[in-house]
């Protein structure tokens, strides 16, 4: 973006949360592998979701993001990302027909193997070794050899975020999304739970809406809209070795565009704004967003903000809230009040995930479902009262029939947990807690606009 910047300069920068590779040639080569290969995604598609953020910053529509914590290679089958597909499916409908408001529909998956870590290592009965830090760096099984870094793994991320972004454009375009599918995106085990059934008495509403707009004349088979969806992908831009090597220069605009994801951000262990990621996200002509947990203040936040956007470019920024319930009241206000001073209108967005992990009783790291749902209400509604546009939801799910969150219409407990955790990281909302989610959603939406009407 500016004259000084080249993919590799944030390697002057010091880089926090980066493995520490035993190889160096070899990740190298790596490298050079990756940047041999094609682009994720292209320039235009970047381009085309910055526009549809600059729509959810001005009020005009909201950005649902979500999908796993961390990505596993394992769990990569083609009912993996269709589960996670359908229920954001099923969220984005819930939201637009509850709340008469388009929906940006973003997934965190194609690419988010990396996770940061609170210490470089771990140990389990006096034997140390380094810290699971994401398929694409290492193993999760506690040995030696799998806990090694290992280059070869960013190639595997490659391949499989190019599997999966496959599978994602042809359940999005090739017929899968069709709003007369409505009733099958329900997934058996969600069908028979009180949101399931709410969800089928909306499918109900669609499906009686389109035969009647059939009757009257509409033609729904030439009607685009109805039959596929714009499905964007994101992640966190941790590895910046994997991040550059997919650096591409777009030829028409002269701007560099991060090739492994439409969408990247910053995470809160790294948004220092000398530091290596702030330094190689500048530079990107990518949508961005940036986490903000509650110790962050406007001191710190606006010039960063002149530093990833100084243009002001509409639907450049995504700033991701993630302070946890009872604390979100007390420091977002002055964050917005300070950013909406400058004149700038970012994409103000709820992550109600992260600041509210709690250990169980029983040992299990989880989230009250509870909890959840206080930091998104709060989050509205502050936004609310300091006229700023409370623009999207970020949250960690999936579309299996996990047990990892407490809580909610379902009633996990505790004992709950050990049924189906399934999570190498942090805890997901099963399909059925993140539709409770999206209803409750819609409803604020709902009344925020006839509260502006």
């Amino acid at each position: 973006m500016t004259d000084s910047w080249t993919p590799p300069s944030w390697r002057q920068r010091k880089a926090r949360q980066l493995p520490a590779y035993p190889d160096a040639a070899a990740l190298a080569g790596a490298e050079a592998q990756l940047a041999a290969w094609p682009p994720l995604i292209f320039p235009g598609e970047a381009d085309a979701l910055r526009e549809r953020l600059a729509r959810v910053a001005r009020g005009e529509a909201f950005l649902l993001q979500g999908g796993d914590c961390a990505e596993s290679f394992d769990e990569l089958g083609g009912a993996t990302v269709a589960g996670t597909f359908r229920v954001i499916l099923q969220m984005a409908v819930v939201l637009t027909y509850g709340a008469a408001c388009p929906v940006v529909k973003l997934g965190r998956i194609a690419g988010q193997f990396a996770k940061p870590r609170s210490s470089d290592v771990e140990t389990i009965d006096g034997t140390t070794l380094p810290s699971y830090r994401g398929d694409i760096v290492n193993g999760s099984e506690f040995t030696a050899a799998a806990r090694t870094p290992d280059p070869q793994r960013l190639l595997r991320a490659y391949s499989h975020s190019a599997t999966v972004l496959n599978l994602l454009r042809a359940l999005a375009q090739g017929g899968f999304a069709d709003l007369h599918q409505v009733h099958r995106w329900t997934a058996d085990f969600v069908r028979q739970s009180p949101q399931g059934e709410r969800f089928e008495a909306l499918a109900g509403r669609i499906t009686d809406c389109l035969a009647f707009m059939e009757a009257c004349g509409f033609d729904a088979a030439r009607t685009p809209q109805l039959h596929a969806v714009e499905f964007w992908t994101s992640h966190e831009a941790l590895h910046l070795h994997y991040e550059e090597a997919l650096t591409r220069r777009d030829e028409a605009s002269g701007r560099f565009y991060g090739g492994s994801a439409h969408l990247l951000w910053i995470g809160e262990r790294t948004r220092e704004i000398a530091g290596a990621h702030v330094e190689f996200l500048r530079g990107i002509a990518n949508p961005i967003g940036v986490k903000l947990g509650p110790k962050v203040t406007a001191d710190e936040l606006l010039p960063l903000l002149d530093r990833l956007d100084p243009q002001q470019q509409p639907g450049r920024v995504v700033l991701i809230t993630r302070m946890g319930a009872g604390r979100l009241p007390e420091r977002l206000p002055a964050l917005v009040r300070a950013v909406k001073a400058t004149g700038r209108a970012p994409v103000w967005c709820c992550d109600p995930m992260h600041g509210n992990t709690v250990t169980s009783g029983n040992g299990y790291k989880t989230r009250d479902f509870a909890n959840i749902a206080t930091e998104v209400r709060d989050f509205f509604a502050v936004h609310a009262a300091e006229g700023s546009q409370a623009g999207g939801l970020h949250f960690e799910m999936t579309g299996q029939d996990v047990t990892e969150c407490r809580g909610g219409a379902q009633g996990l407990t505790d004992e709950s947990l050990a049924q189906r955790y399934r999570s190498a990281c942090d805890p997901r909302l099963n399909g059925s807690q993140s539709l409770e989610l999206a209803f409750m959603v819609a409803e604020m939406l709902k009344a925020g606009r006839r509260q502006a009407a």
